[in-house]
């Protein structure tokens, strides 16, 4: 296995948030921050760690094809990988935290790496947001589909139209994180759906803050930072035979994600 990272400017493993793109992680990252989270020195306007885009663009698609969607180890790349870690970390950090600080850093492409995180951190935990796939498969950020969809198609999918490899792309990495998370990370991992936080903001972020050992004024917080977008379920308004098709792409993700198809929501069994 890949050696644990010693990171001379911090003490304990960092926090993660990661997700399929678009998935409205923004929020999450402004959330963590005000509950007292070092997620960066250098972050974009979407509050996206910068120093980890390069990273992102080098390992990615390696990393998921070397370890055959994580199914193998692949301890070459791995170490490659931990070597540039530590410049990395100094370039994300730039001074030494405070004793004790919850750190981290909020990048959705953080996803596609979770078996190696674990590997290297052995005391990471990772927050995933959802968004249910109907939504993303008409979503305007579809820079993941374009630059890592590749690593989770198969032949003759790439023919797709843009919806359909979206939700490919979604089912799929979702899942992966999901029965990984559920299976070798326990209780330091969390999921959380974005409907979720935007119809119970206070309860959410209560969690949130718990699981990640942060404290904050919980009310404040979701009055000033939680605001359902427009876009919320937009899903519903596209042909419903386009998102019959969607809902038999995403199936088993949908289920295991919580997401009720539009046949459940009607009360009628697909036979």
């Amino acid at each position: 296995m890949a050696t644990t990272l010693a990171v001379p400017l911090v003490t304990s493993d960092p926090c993660i948030i990661g997700a399929t793109g678009g998935s409205g992680t923004r929020v999450f990252a402004r959330i963590v921050r005000a509950g007292g989270m070092f997620i960066g020195s250098r972050v974009a306007e979407t509050e996206d760690a910068v120093p980890f885009r390069s990273y992102f663009d080098r390992w990615v698609n390696a990393y998921m094809d070397h370890t055959a969607r994580w199914s193998e180890y692949a301890p070459r790349i791995e170490d490659l990988m931990a070597e540039e870690l530590p410049e990395l970390l100094q370039e994300h950090f730039k001074s030494i935290l405070p004793a004790g600080q919850v750190w981290g850093w909020k990048a959705p492409r953080s996803i596609y790496l979770l078996p190696f995180w674990s590997r290297i951190f052995p005391r990471v935990r990772f927050l995933h947001v959802v968004r249910d796939g109907r939504d993303m498969a008409f979503s305007t950020n579809q820079n993941q589909v374009l630059r890592h969809s590749g690593s989770l198609l198969q032949v003759g999918e790439e023919a797709l139209s843009l919806p359909s490899r979206a939700m490919l792309l979604w089912s799929r990495l979702n899942l992966m994180a999901a029965q990984f998370g559920e299976s070798h990370l326990g209780d330091r991992y969390f999921r959380v759906r974005f409907e979720d936080l935007c119809r119970e903001p206070h309860a959410i972020i209560r969690q949130m803050y718990d699981f990640l050992g942060l404290k904050g004024d919980v009310d404040r917080v979701a009055g000033e930072e939680v605001r359902p977008p427009t876009s919320l379920g937009c899903w519903r308004r596209e042909p419903p035979e386009l998102i019959s098709e969607l809902e038999r792409i995403g199936a088993d993700a949908l289920q295991h994600l919580g997401y009720r198809t539009t046949d459940q929501l009607v009360g009628i069994t697909r036979p």
